[in-house]
């Protein structure tokens, strides 16, 4: 028997649909046909589930460039001539059409993800979460209508790579391949460091400003807190904050994790973070502390070093 739409859930192993409105993508964004490069998109995606549908619209014989680039992401690219009657661009409306007649053909998928900055998508937005599917945009910030932003569930930045960025990834990739002569032991993580700093900037510029926590993040966590009357996963908190606002992200504001972010708000004394086991959970800062786990002599002191690694529990489903 084939998997329900449920145990997929279950599984945490989300099915996305990919669509792009290229044009969009490359029209005064600071990307060209050319160096346009999906692979950041991809890895951020990826941590989501898994990219089953991928599908590009454009006239593509005005951006030739990109088409072996997307080929090797399996982009399926559909071809629309422009319109010369109606005045209204003809790949905007197959997208819509196709991506409504997925929602409805393919219940297993349960994410779309749509790559433009458009606010005309705004309805299919809509329409999309109405019937339960939740819905990513990903789009260049300077080229985003804030209306489309706030009509998706989450919103992921894109920005083209500079010149030195491009530099450090060639040498990388020459370090990688060096690396792979004496066992690889570095290649696969830098790898995947490129690809967080292409969707959101270099880590260095967002550590370099100064840290400080929004007024918006202390009142939803305060919210939170007020509801629960045990300990509060901090998995929750994020969800939270990427439900008020879209395109939240911690690094914006100058925290390298969301690990910090709380850590900050701990020193504010905004709330207490405690851990049960291995795993670290947020309560109110006038909390009654929590009975120790049995043999565990660990102290509830979480750790502020720079390579504190972020483990939460699954988020509880009836919070």
């Amino acid at each position: 028997m084939a998997p329900t739409r449920e145990g997929f859930l279950e599984n945490n192993q989300h099915r996305i649909a990919l669509f792009l409105d290229f044009e969009n993508l490359v029209t005064n964004t600071g990307f060209t046909a050319g160096n346009f490069d999906l692979q950041p998109a991809m890895d951020r995606l990826l941590e989501r589930g898994k990219v089953v549908f991928r599908r590009a619209y454009c006239d593509w014989s005005r951006f030739k460039e990109a088409k072996g680039n997307l080929h090797e992401f399996g982009v399926e690219l559909v071809d629309v001539p422009p319109s010369t009657r109606s005045g209204k661009n003809g790949a905007d409306m197959r997208l819509v059409i196709d991506a409504l007649e997925l929602c409805y053909a393919r219940e297993h998928i349960d994410t779309f993800a749509i790559a433009s900055g458009d606010s005309d998508f705004c309805p299919l937005a809509y329409k999309l979460r109405e019937n339960g599917k939740q819905l990513i945009g990903l789009a260049v910030k300077e080229a985003t209508s804030p209306l489309f932003v706030k009509a998706c569930d989450e919103f992921i930045y894109l920005r083209p790579r500079t010149r030195a960025e491009k530099d450090k990834e060639k040498r990388a990739q020459e370090q990688e391949e060096a690396g792979k002569g004496r066992g690889g032991k570095h290649g696969k993580g830098h790898g995947e460091r490129q690809g967080k700093e292409q969707a959101h900037g270099p880590k260095g510029k967002a550590e370099g400003s100064k840290a400080e926590v929004p007024e918006s993040v202390v009142e939803v966590v305060q919210r939170l807190l007020a509801r629960t009357t045990g300990t509060l996963n901090p998995s929750l908190i994020k969800e939270a904050l990427v439900r008020k606002e879209p395109d939240f992200d911690e690094r914006d504001h100058g925290f390298s994790s969301f690990t910090k972010l709380l850590s900050a708000l701990e020193h504010e004394g905004v709330l207490k973070r405690v851990q049960q086991g291995r795993q670290w959970y947020v309560v109110a800062p006038d909390a009654a502390p929590l009975e120790p786990t049995p043999g565990r002599g660990r102290s509830a002191r979480p750790s502020v070093e720079e390579d504190e690694e972020e483990v939460y529990p699954d988020p509880v489903d009836d919070f």
